[in-house]
């Protein structure tokens, strides 16, 4: 408890590094995969061929409608995200990209 008078305590400077990581992710609360199942977006171990294809344009059709879709693959570019399907970018078109 502070006591009238006594100086305030200054905020710690590690919470100043960990206030824009927030505004890095904010993004996500608008997308349109928000609450679906991870499944759909990341494959299982061994899966290969067609249940791969097919997962993964199940997982582009989302990220077609989503509205945060260039943020999304940006952050997968940047990041050098390698498993899943992020902005419409699978684990092979990012590996293509970078």
């Amino acid at each position: 408890m502070l006591r009238r008078g006594s100086p305030v305590p200054k905020t710690p400077k590690y919470l100043d590094r960990l206030r824009p990581l927030s505004r890095l992710w904010d993004w996500q609360h608008f997308a349109a995969c928000s609450g679906m199942d991870s499944s759909v977006f990341f494959s299982p171990s061994g899966e290969r061929g067609r249940q791969r294809r097919e997962r993964e344009e199940r997982a582009r059709r989302v990220c077609d409608t989503c509205a945060v879709r260039q943020e999304c693959a940006r952050m997968a570019l940047d990041t050098q995200e390698q498993y899943g399907v992020w902005g419409g970018l699978s684990e092979a078109d990012r590996v293509r990209m970078l």
